[in-house]
């Protein structure tokens, strides 16, 4: 496994903007400006090396060049959210690694044998955190979860990730008539699609860190989708939103409707980045784990490592 005790990583902050705000820099800080209801303006800044992702949530935010480019130089993932304030947009730098040629090649490079086995590997470790949080959310064992785990071959040539999901949601939310996982399904699809935004800009943007090209996927391979391997390295760290969404939506829940994102839940959907998770042993913030994860995906495909370094969920309900 991955040494992570020699590997060095610090937790950036996630700024979210939901009102309207004037964005500029000053000494390496970015400056934020804001109107109050009483006229005055206020004034505040963030050093820029703080930042890990911001979150752009208002037609009236503006922002100067050098604000772009300073975050970026710094590795910082910039998103914008459309009318119904859903994430559409992700901005990534484009030179994230001093060596990041060597690594592209090395990532273009990687043989089928190596990248089925990859994925198996990401695909076990989904399901076998699906099962933990199944089984702390609703308080019962689901042993078939473990068993479909254990079976998935190189390559999940037999597609055991979709009978996990398909037996996975439809008992986490049981009590949902006709609730299906989509992008435009019934709430809490809106609270789970605006997380796993969150969760995919994070580890892009430990990708891009490591010198890894986002687009070219171990799994995925849409013409249309940029960020390929981001959708395949976040498939064992989907389960944490997961039972984050599950506790927001029995906690906001209010009869049978569940209405629009609040502030509050939005505030609890941008503490993604900090959640605690368990990798070989040692707690970690997500964000530190996505960087590890990413990490020892560059070293497999230079060939130092034959396994990722994922997390594993803890049941401690």
């Amino acid at each position: 496994m991955l040494p992570l005790a020699n590997i060095k990583v610090m937790v950036k902050k996630t700024l979210y903007f939901g009102n309207p705000a004037k964005l500029s820099l000053k000494l390496r800080q970015l400056v934020i400006k804001r109107v109050m209801l009483d006229g005055h303006e206020d004034v505040m800044s963030r050093p820029i090396e703080d930042i890990g992702v911001v979150i752009v949530d208002n037609p009236q935010i503006t922002f100067t060049s050098g604000v772009v480019d300073a975050l970026l130089a710094n590795n910082c993932v910039v998103v914008t959210c459309d009318g119904r304030h859903m994430p559409a947009g992700l901005l990534l730098p484009l030179n994230g690694n001093t060596v990041q040629n060597e690594r592209f090649r090395q990532q273009i490079s990687a043989s089928i044998p190596l990248l089925k086995q990859l994925w198996q590997q990401t695909v076990r470790r989904k399901i076998k955190n699906q099962a933990i949080v199944l089984e702390a959310c609703l308080g019962e064992s689901h042993p078939c979860m473990h068993v479909w785990a254990d079976c998935v071959k190189s390559g999940d040539s037999e597609n055991m990730e979709a009978r996990a999901a398909a037996y996975y949601w439809k008992c986490m939310y049981a009590a949902i008539d006709g609730f299906v996982r989509g992008r435009d399904g019934m709430p809490p699809n809106n609270l789970l699609n605006y997380g796993y935004a969150i969760l995919r800009a994070v580890v892009a943007r430990s990708l891009v860190g490591s010198g890894l090209l986002p687009t070219l996927g171990i799994h995925h391979h849409n013409r249309y989708n940029a960020f390929c391997l981001a959708d395949d390295i976040m498939e064992p760290y989907r389960p944490y939103v997961d039972r984050l969404v599950f506790d927001m939506y029995h906690k906001y829940k209010v009869g049978d409707e569940f209405g629009e994102m609040t502030k509050e839940m939005k505030a609890e959907l941008l503490s993604i980045p900090t959640l605690d998770v368990i990798m070989d042993g040692k707690k970690h913030p997500l964000m530190v784990a996505t960087e590890l994860t990413a990490s020892s995906l560059n070293k497999c495909f230079a060939g130092e490592l034959r396994r990722m370094a994922y997390p594993l969920c803890a049941d401690d309900r």
